[in-house]
């Protein structure tokens, strides 16, 4: 049976390339901040060369097959598929040089220009020839090619130039030669010393381009012509069976392999000569089919690292993260663990909290054991550098680490041997199971007992993610989910011990039968004349089983709300849209989090989760779903929920079509990302307001108090800088007292002038405005509360 033509389903491929055209929108939009739309054109190109190396490879084997796994083609054949995706992908690369032009035009408006090796003037071509000596031709082996020698391998998502040197007076003299342009020991891009208010850019590509002479000069060649090439590999790894290695062994050979993974597409500048297009072609034995025309540059993917030259209205404006309200310097976070549950919201908060708590659970003397699972970390992670300093301190430390996470393999395999030499429990995955759940948990000795403490969040133990991914994580000691964290970490030590989880859902135990009973519960709802409503927000949703599930909800009068950023497996039919909507929200962070609400008659039930509804993640990953008991953390996502579905700047919606519209409903402007940050800020960002008087010794121990707890302060001098009688009469507001309380009754002012008087508010508020000198100090503000802050510890009592 196909499903697809059934359902009215869209094939996974084409919904990705949709998704990759909400990213070529980003780039294309001049609302866009320029330096951030040429990022775009990068992170657009990096997605597109995974997307080649990973699913259109897989496309290609089920040509080379004949087959169809798991019957996600939809309505094509495999070769049908294949080619759509190389025409649609065309039209992108197209559309790429479109913008990309318009940017360069819009560049030049700025005094930045972009030039090639025939725009240098002298002084530039001297610079450019110095920088190429010193820093390029080092790295630089040109190899020549010939009819008798083997063609070189070309190394996967490497750029090369492809030259032809011949002689003007004599043509049919000539030779070919390869260049590989380095990648990681020089930028790609060179900024040239200004001209005035002029700034130039050169690719590293013109830079080689300039200097042929002095690369071949040991030929006669007098003409140089030079065109780039870049192959696409197929990255999937096969792991042998061979039971004599150990999985680190055997992932490390595929790995070796992967890098000789059969071609996928061949990138080549359109403006290659015939004979040496023909000559590179046969030499390789390639098929022409895998080869695609295009623009003079590739590896489009290093404008992501475009040097920085730019004026500040340039890029985004910086969202700096802020601490969460509960966890301030130099607090134990165990210890506000055991009275609350904490909810981090990435990007806006920062992600020190997290290492913050590692770091705390390395040091104390109570904690016995931690456990983590690891899919991806930064390179120089803080995270493992807390692990190994927590087994140096004696504690037993047990790490899950996925060593089958795409690309991140071989970062997986260095770690995972680094913690076993420093003594962890290393556990390499699970048989048959790609653990993908983001787990934390603490195990700490107390009255004679032990607590569990954990984290389980949507995104990876990532510094560097963190800081551009949209992602939450909930901290916990609530025996509910934290005995249940612990229970995970000994089934992942011991495979055979199976537990019943009553509070978290764990894939592929129960996920895809929990979340379809809760649809079936509005389902039931409906049909008992009750209202019937869930969200959800994903990544991907292309699971069959839950499309099917989702489609017949709406039609039985279910309120669908769909939040999903990536792949989107079904059509959205004009029927369908009466109780189904779904947008797509793509802006400067990465929409990351999974989080799921179901109406369930009112008492309303909320889910964050590491999974996305696909199959492999509800049949062949760990996944965990952790339901939100928290009132105050529920309600923030709820709120973050609603505001994704107001947006109306960088959501998309996900038509029958996949047309990529704009979600354009409102006269006033809503931008989810901006808008959950002043949210989350609002409600966790504290700023100090201290009207202050630096000659005062008690004003300056509230200064000191407010500095040492790590707050951001505002400091007011009210003495010199004056104050209204408006300002001074809503501060005295904030505290719930009355004007005199705040009245100096020792100073000498006040007792010639005012001491005995019976005198109104308003008249103590007018006073104390035009005599500054005779307000208490210092008065500390925090939003809606304020208090006289003498003692400074008076201060806990507005936080």
């Amino acid at each position: 049976m196909n499903l697809y033509s059934e359902q009215n389903f869209i094939n996974r491929e084409i919904s990705w390339l949709s998704f990759n055209e909400r990213v070529l929108q980003e780039a294309e939009d001049p609302n866009t901040p320029l330096f951030e739309r040429i990022r775009f054109i990068g992170i657009f190109s990096n997605n597109l060369d995974e997307f080649f190396r990973v699913r259109f490879a897989a496309v290609r084997r089920m040509v080379d097959l004949g087959s169809d796994e798991e019957n996600l083609l939809g309505d094509f054949t495999p070769k049908e598929l294949m080619d759509k995706i190389q025409n649609i992908v065309i039209g992108q690369q197209q559309k790429v040089q479109s913008i990309y032009n318009e940017i360069v035009e819009e560049l030049k408006e700025n005094d930045i220009l972009i030039i090639n090796e025939k725009e240098l003037n002298h002084q530039q071509g001297i610079f450019v020839k110095k920088y190429f000596n010193d820093k390029v031709l080092p790295n630089l082996v040109p190899i020549m090619l010939s009819k008798k020698n083997k063609f070189p391998y070309l190394r996967d998502r490497s750029v090369y130039l492809a030259v032809k040197l011949s002689k003007k007076n004599d043509p049919k003299d000539f030779a070919y030669s390869l260049i590989r342009i380095p990648s990681l020991s020089v930028p790609r891009f060179l900024v040239l010393p200004k001209v005035g208010s002029k700034k130039f850019v050169v690719l590293l590509d013109d830079v080689i381009r300039y200097c042929f002479n002095d690369l071949f000069f040991y030929f006669e060649y007098n003409i140089h012509e030079a065109f780039t090439l870049k192959m696409t590999r197929d990255a999937e790894l096969d792991i042998d069976d061979d039971i004599s290695k150990s999985f680190i062994e055997k992932m490390a050979h595929s790995l070796k392999k992967r890098k000789t993974g059969k071609p996928v597409r061949l990138i080549y500048d359109r403006t290659m000569p015939e004979d040496l297009k023909e000559f590179i072609f046969k030499k390789m034995k390639l098929n022409p089919e895998n080869a695609i025309p295009g623009a003079r540059y590739h590896n489009d993917k290093d404008f992501m690292n475009f040097p920085e030259i730019g004026k500040k209205k340039h890029y985004y404006t910086k969202l700096t993260p802020f601490r969460h309200k509960d966890l301030r310097p130099n607090t134990s976070i165990l210890r506000v663990l055991r009275k609350k549950d904490v909810m981090l919201h990435f990007p806006y908060q920062t992600f020190n909290h997290f290492i913050d708590l590692l770091r705390e659970a390395a040091i104390d003397p109570q904690v016995k054991e931690i456990g983590i699972t690891i899919y991806r970390v930064a390179e120089a992670s803080k995270v493992v550098n807390a692990l190994l300093n927590a087994i140096r301190n004696g504690k037993m430390v047990t790490v899950v680490i996925e060593l089958q996470a795409r690309f991140d393999e071989e970062a997986n395999i260095f770690w995972s041997n680094k913690l076993q030499e420093e003594g962890a429990y290393v556990i390499n995955g699970v048989p048959g199971i790609k653990v993908h759940s983001k787990l934390l948990w603490i195990k700490r000795k107390e009255n004679n007992a032990y607590r569990n403490y954990a984290y389980i969040g949507t995104g990876n133990f990532h510094e560097g993610t963190a800081r551009v991914y949209a992602d939450d994580g909930l901290m916990t000691s609530d025996p509910r989910l934290a005995d249940e964290v612990e229970k995970i970490f000994m089934f992942l030590k011991q495979n055979f011990q199976h537990f019943d989880y009553e509070h978290l859902i764990v894939s592929p135990f129960k996920m895809r039968r929990f979340f379809t009973n809760c649809i079936d519960r509005e389902i039931d709802l409906v049909n008992k004349g009750k209202a019937g409503w869930m969200i959800l927000k994903m990544n991907s949703l292309i699971d069959p089983g839950m499309m099917i599930k989702i489609i017949e909800a709406g039609k039985e009068g279910v309120k669908v709300q769909l939040i999903v950023r990536g792949i989107f497996g079904f059509r959205v039919t004009d029927e369908l849209a009466k109780n189904i909507s779904a947008i797509s929200i793509v802006d400067k962070y990465l929409e990351h989090s999974r989080v799921f609400l179901f109406g369930n008659d009112g008492d309303e039930k909320l889910y964050i989760s590491s999974a996305d509804w696909m199959p492999r993640n509800l049949n062949r990953r760990l996944e965990v779903a952790c339901p939100i008991y928290n009132r105050e953390i529920k309600n923030e996502l709820k709120e973050m929920l609603n505001i994704q579905l107001k947006d109306n700047s960088k959501a998309r919606i996900l038509d029958a079509n996949l047309q990529n519209k704009y979600n354009e409903n409102e006269n006033q402007v809503f931008r989810a990302q901006e808008d959950y940050y002043r949210f989350i800020k609002q409600k966790h960002h504290i700023v100090m307001q201290i009207y202050h008087n630096p000659r005062c010794a008690k004003s300056r121990a509230g200064l000191q108090y407010l500095e040492e707890k790590g707050y951001d302060i505002e400091i007011k001098k009210y003495i010199t800088e004056g104050l209204s009688e408006p300002e001074l009469k809503e501060i005295i507001g904030k505290t719930g007292k009355k004007p005199f309380f705040f009245v100096r009754t020792h100073e000498k002012e006040y007792i010639e002038k005012y001491k005995g008087k019976e005198l109104t508010d308003e008249e103590w508020i007018k006073i104390l405005s035009e005599n500054p000198v005779l307000l208490q100090r210092p008065i500390v503000i925090n939003g809606n509360k304020a208090i006289l802050a003498n003692p400074p510890e008076n201060i806990e009592e507005i936080v």
